[in-house]
């Protein structure tokens, strides 16, 4: 029995766990807020990294309307009006969500709230933060944006802290909280207070340089088009018809537990598009957990998909809970679902038949509530016919699939892309480099065989390389040579998959779009080119597959076949 030492050196390293994870939050929001000025970037990665680093889920930035559509503006009049007192200041100002982390489209526009209604306008009217332990305990929570059905059944707590610009309340940063954690409110809430003493100061500083900023303001404005469109609240840049149309159909069957397929040429953005399907739902609370298929050595897959039992190999001391499991009542996503070894195809069809699994090692079935979503750039309806992927597990699959347009039919999304790219890796490289109007409208001009994988590759390179700060057509046309090979990828057009459950009109439905890629065979690319690839980038085999659209397991395994087969 363990002594009460024991108990204390275990909370005692508890203690030590979270207060890293408070010192990773903070430092990576201050990089961000030292790094860029725009709210739009700062707040939403602020509130993905508070849910993802300390578990807090649906967090919001709820800001006053008189900030308008451009907080920055609305604070510079605001400033100017700062010498008389408004009657709307003596009220308290209404406000509404502005930002948002796992919240949906109707969930944000439900969330406004007049001075003194509910916990949110409390705060504001008050100036004073608010912890709810119990919102089902609390008369003045509304639960007006987050439905209390949507939230899990256990106690749930809320907490509120006010967002002040000279010593004005002029919003209100919130989250809800599953209560029994294994750490305190009054912590959560001194990093909550952290943040929302950033975010203010934040707007205080883009308010006091705002026409100082041209060129960096015109950047802000094509990203927050994107950045506020359907796509923005799950971290997807682009308004693109065909971009809005498969959101749309996400959404459309997010609450249902049917299993989805993702369709789509390599690069498209398909492990965002399963985070999308999870946030969207009413898993969203639970966990996430992604799988690639095609980085699993053959003899691990079982153990790492349904876990096993002590004693069940060599090694195995104590029993451990797979990804199934670990992913219980939420999301589980199957990456590069082609890769999966023809004899675990069974084994997954069966768990997504009886919902249970059965440890390797053990026989006692286990019941889990998963909601799968897969994803592939092969086509797997011509594996079916080659018998390389079982025909009834492509049927379980492919209730819902949803096809990921690429990025030569996303042209109106390739510069807010480009821009979003710039400005992340400018500033984990502490460098300024701009493009040129010239080398934007490049950019939308090119095909882009490698879709958003490849347009982030090249500014990433563009980025490291460039010898001036403001990047010219020309320059940059050396730039897009160097993915330009004898070698690289064509465009691939592969037929289309019907889908038997759902119907669409002829002005909805995309026709003629491209669903996957055609599988590459191991003698795809030459011994020759891999080695050259390689060598172009240092060595990195990670970055050589990525810029070649293989897994890193797929570029090593055609290396040392060829190197087999030459007797090397």
């Amino acid at each position: 029995m363990p002594s009460i030492l024991s108990h204390e050196i275990l909370a005692s390293k508890d203690a030590t766990q979270w207060r890293s994870q408070e010192l990773l939050l903070i430092s990576e929001v201050m990089r961000l807020v030292g790094k860029s000025l725009a709210p739009e970037i700062v707040f939403r990665e602020m509130l993905h990294l508070m849910s993802e680093l300390l578990g807090l889920n649906r967090g919001r930035i709820v800001l006053a309307d008189f900030l308008g559509d451009i907080a920055v503006q609305g604070l510079a009049d605001r400033k100017l009006d700062s010498r008389s007192k408004t009657s709307s200041r003596a009220s308290g100002p209404s406000s509404s969500i502005r930002y948002a982390y796992g919240l949906k489209k109707s969930e944000i526009a439900r969330g406004r709230y007049d001075s003194g209604e509910g916990i949110t306008g409390r705060v504001l009217a008050s100036s004073q933060p608010i912890i709810v332990q119990d919102i089902d305990a609390e008369p003045y929570f509304l639960a007006r944006s987050v439905q209390r059905s949507q939230l899990p059944q256990e106690v749930v707590a809320f907490l509120a802290y006010p967002i002040e610009v000279n010593r004005e309340v002029i919003g209100v940063l919130a989250c809800h909280r599953i209560r029994s954690r294994d750490r305190q409110l009054a912590d959560d809430m001194a990093v909550i207070k952290i943040l929302a003493t950033l975010a203010g100061q934040l707007l205080q500083l883009q308010a006091l340089i705002f026409d100082r900023t041209r060129v960096l303001q015109a950047n802000n404005q094509l990203l927050t088009r994107a950045l506020e469109s359907t796509a923005a609240r799950y971290g997807i840049i682009g308004t693109s018809p065909l971009l809005l149309h498969a959101l749309s159909q996400l959404e459309r069957v997010a609450d249902s537990s049917a299993s989805v397929l993702l369709l789509g040429e390599s690069g498209t953005g398909k492990e965002l598009f399963a985070r999308a399907v999870h946030l969207s739902s009413y898993r969203s609370a639970h966990p996430f957990i992604k799988v690639n298929c095609a980085a699993i050595p053959e003899s691990l897959f079982e153990s790492e998909l349904f876990g096993y039992e002590r004693g069940a190999f060599t090694g195995a001391q104590a029993a451990r809970a797979g990804w199934f499991e670990q992913a219980d009542k939420g999301t589980i996503f199957l990456d590069e679902i082609g890769e999966m070894p023809l004899g675990m195809q069974s084994k997954l069809l069966r768990t997504l038949q009886e919902k249970t699994i059965v440890r390797l090692g053990g026989v006692r079935e286990v019941k889990v509530a998963v909601r799968v979503v897969a994803a592939t750039n092969h086509d797997l309806a011509l594996a079916v016919q080659r018998g390389t992927f079982r025909r009834d597990l492509f049927y379980r699959l492919n209730v819902i699939p949803i096809v990921l347009p690429s990025l030569r039919e996303r042209q109106q999304d390739i510069r807010p892309l480009a821009i979003h790219f710039l400005s992340r890796f400018n500033q984990g490289n502490q460098r300024n480099i701009s493009l040129s109007p010239e080398a934007l409208l490049l950019l939308e001009e090119h095909s882009w065989p490698g879709n958003i994988r490849e347009l982030g590759n090249v500014i990433e390179r563009l980025v490291l390389l460039a010898d001036s700060s403001v990047v010219s057509r020309h320059n940059l046309q050396q730039f897009l040579h160097a993915d330009q090979g004898g070698d690289a990828l064509d465009h691939l057009e592969v037929a289309k998959l019907s889908r038997p459950d759902l119907t669409y009109s002829q002005e909805s439905a995309p026709v003629g779009m491209p669903l996957v890629r055609d599988y590459l065979p191991v003698n795809s690319h030459s011994a020759g080119h891999l080695h050259r690839v390689l060598a172009e980038h240092g060595g990195n085999k990670s970055r050589a597959a990525q810029f070649l659209g293989l897994t890193v397991r797929q570029f090593a395994y055609r290396l040392s076949k060829l190197k087999s087969q030459n007797g090397d």
